[in-house]
Protein backbone atom coordinates (compact mmCIF):
# COMPACT_ATOMS: atom_id res chain seq x y z
CA UNK A 1 0.00 0.00 0.00
CA UNK A 2 1.36 3.37 -1.00
CA UNK A 3 1.06 6.00 1.72
CA UNK A 4 -0.26 9.44 0.91
CA UNK A 5 1.97 11.94 2.70
CA UNK A 6 0.43 15.22 1.50
CA UNK A 7 -2.75 16.62 3.00
CA UNK A 8 -4.54 19.94 2.99
CA UNK A 9 -5.21 20.95 6.57
CA UNK A 10 -7.89 23.54 7.28
CA UNK A 11 -8.00 25.59 10.46
CA UNK A 12 -11.37 25.11 12.19
CA UNK A 13 -11.11 28.61 13.66
CA UNK A 14 -10.41 30.83 10.65
CA UNK A 15 -10.82 28.45 7.68
CA UNK A 16 -7.29 28.95 6.33
CA UNK A 17 -6.02 25.92 4.38
CA UNK A 18 -2.46 24.83 3.64
CA UNK A 19 -0.85 21.77 2.08
CA UNK A 20 1.39 19.95 4.55
CA UNK A 21 3.58 16.86 4.45
CA UNK A 22 2.73 14.41 7.23
CA UNK A 23 5.37 12.41 9.11
CA UNK A 24 5.29 8.71 8.23
CA UNK A 25 5.84 7.33 11.71
CA UNK A 26 4.14 9.68 14.15
CA UNK A 27 1.00 11.67 14.76
CA UNK A 28 0.98 15.45 14.95
CA UNK A 29 -1.03 16.45 18.02
CA UNK A 30 -0.58 20.24 17.85
CA UNK A 31 -0.69 22.48 14.79
CA UNK A 32 -0.27 26.25 14.63
CA UNK A 33 -2.33 27.93 11.93
CA UNK A 34 -0.11 30.17 9.82
CA UNK A 35 -2.97 32.61 9.33
CA UNK A 36 -4.56 33.17 12.77
CA UNK A 37 -1.61 31.77 14.80
CA UNK A 38 -3.94 29.69 17.01
CA UNK A 39 -2.76 26.25 18.08
CA UNK A 40 -5.30 23.56 17.27
CA UNK A 41 -5.58 20.04 18.69
CA UNK A 42 -7.35 16.97 17.32
CA UNK A 43 -11.05 16.45 17.82
CA UNK A 44 -12.03 13.89 20.44
CA UNK A 45 -11.56 10.38 19.06
CA UNK A 46 -8.86 11.32 16.54
CA UNK A 47 -5.16 10.69 17.02
CA UNK A 48 -3.90 13.86 15.35
CA UNK A 49 -4.76 17.16 13.68
CA UNK A 50 -4.40 15.62 10.22
CA UNK A 51 -7.14 13.07 10.98
CA UNK A 52 -9.37 15.82 12.34
CA UNK A 53 -8.77 18.67 9.88
CA UNK A 54 -6.89 17.23 6.89
CA UNK A 55 -8.11 15.91 3.57
CA UNK A 56 -6.14 12.67 4.14
CA UNK A 57 -5.78 10.62 7.32
CA UNK A 58 -2.29 10.36 8.84
CA UNK A 59 0.10 7.57 7.69
CA UNK A 60 -0.27 5.44 10.87
CA UNK A 61 -4.05 5.38 10.33
CA UNK A 62 -3.58 4.70 6.61
CA UNK A 63 -1.52 1.64 7.66
CA UNK A 64 -4.35 0.67 10.05
CA UNK A 65 -2.21 1.30 13.13
CA UNK A 66 -3.31 3.22 16.19
CA UNK A 67 -1.53 5.20 18.90
CA UNK A 68 0.90 7.10 16.71
CA UNK A 69 2.26 4.17 14.78
CA UNK A 70 2.13 1.45 17.44
CA UNK A 71 -0.13 -1.57 17.01
CA UNK A 72 -2.95 -1.85 19.53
Amino acid sequence: MKLILKTIISCPLCGFSKEETMPQDACHYYYECQNCKQVIKPQKGNCCVFCSYGTVKCPPIQRKLNNCGRND
